[in-house]
C-alpha cells in the first residue's frame, strides 16, 4: 500500500491575523515547509442546527506525513473554533525538487 511522504493539509481561520499566527508557528517549529494563506472566502455550513454564513481565510499547509499529529495538535491548540476544518490530502506526485524542498524544510 502506498504511504505518502508529503501532505497538504487544508484548514480555515476566522481571519488573516489568526491564520498568520498559526502559519508562523508551524513554519517556525519546522512542522511545515510552507503555509499558504488565501483570500477570504464565504462559507455556508450547518452548526447547532442552523445554516450559518461566515467569512473565513483558507490555509494550505505543505508538510511531511510524519509530522501530521504534531501539526494537528498545534493547530487545534491555537485555533479558536470548537471544531476546525482539518483535511489531509496526500501528495502522490509532483516536481521532485519541490518535494525534496518540503522534506529539507520540515523537521522529519
Amino acid at each position: 500500500m502506498y504511504k505518502p511522504e508529503q501532505l497538504v493539509i487544508l484548514t480555515t481561520c476566522p481571519d488573516a491575523d489568526i491564520a498568520a499566527h498559526i502559519a508562523t508557528a508551524l513554519v517556525d517549529a519546522k512542522l511545515a515547509a510552507c503555509v499558504q494563506i488565501g483570500q477570504a472566502v464565504e462559507s455556508v455550513y450547518h452548526w447547532d442546527n442552523n445554516i450559518c454564513r461566515s467569512h473565513e481565510v483558507p490555509m494550505q499547509i505543505k508538510c511531511m506525513a510524519s509530522d501530521y499529529h504534531a501539526i494537528e495538535q498545534l493547530v487545534i491548540k491555537m485555533h479558536p473554533y470548537e471544531v476546525p476544518e482539518f483535511i489531509t490530502t496526500p501528495i502522490i506526485g509532483g516536481f521532485s525538487p519541490y518535494l525534496q524542498w518540503i522534506k529539507d524544510n520540515s523537521s522529519s
